[in-house]
């Protein structure tokens, strides 16, 4: 796990988006369910934190602001109901929404905009209690925004720490203790580190219209994956 916490992160921090649901996946076969999330949101907390700060400059700090009230009133509607929800058809959704926001047409200007973010804050921050990893649906959203990779990498990273951050307190809340977990995390979270450090040594010799190829097959191959995994079961 520790080994994956370094490929998952330098693979996000290189490609924009894919390493924290291949963590999940990885995951799933070694923690026990009721560990999975909460303990994914906390390692996920460390890699998009390194990332955020390794590239600061380069953050849209107007949208993290735009995002941080959606993100809390999806946190409380989905504390309020902690239950099992259908996974098949979050995923579906979820899928469905990424694959319409890399190749379909533009959104709406309204949707872009300020309201647009905090609608995407509630949402995503909501389904991340329940399926783990939205970072893909977050980063076709954003794709969508900005043109320049690092913008795109940056406040991703930024976005997300946000929202694990809050992701961790709800399950605090909820009565789930992470201190049994605190060691493996600060390894995985180290070891993260060190791959986002390459991940964007990769990163800054990738050209530009390369990155957007790559980053919209990457979100698209997700998509598949979430339809697999609800068709399946």
């Amino acid at each position: 796990m520790i080994g994956t916490s370094f490929l998952t992160s330098l693979l996000t921090a290189c490609l924009g988006a894919g390493g924290g649901i291949l963590l999940l996946g990885i995951m799933a076969q070694i923690v026990p369910p009721q560990a999975i999330i909460p303990l994914h949101g906390m390692v996920q907390l460390g890699s998009n934190a390194n990332r955020a700060a390794m590239l600061w400059r380069d953050i849209d700090r107007q949208m993290v602001v735009a995002f941080l009230p959606g993100a809390a009133v999806g946190a409380l509607l989905g504390s309020l109901v902690l239950i099992s929800l259908p996974s098949d058809f979050l995923y579906l959704s979820i899928a469905s929404f990424i694959v319409y926001l890399c190749w379909g047409p533009a959104l709406p200007k309204i949707v872009m905009g300020r309201r647009g973010t905090l609608l995407m804050g509630a949402v995503t921050t909501f389904l991340t209690l329940f399926v783990g990893a939205t970072g893909p649906l977050i980063g076709a959203y954003l794709k969508q925004l900005y043109q320049q990779r690092f913008t795109i990498v940056a406040t991703l990273a930024a976005v997300m720490s946000v929202q694990h951050v809050i992701k961790i307190l709800v399950f605090q809340q909820a009565g789930f203790s992470l201190v049994p977990w605190l060691s493996l995390a600060g390894a995985m979270i180290a070891s993260g580190a060190i791959g986002t450090w390459v991940g964007l040594r990769i990163l800054k010799h990738m050209p530009e219209r390369r990155f957007a190829h790559i980053f919209n097959w990457v979100l698209t191959l997700l998509a598949a994956r979430l339809v697999w995994q609800a068709l399946s079961g």
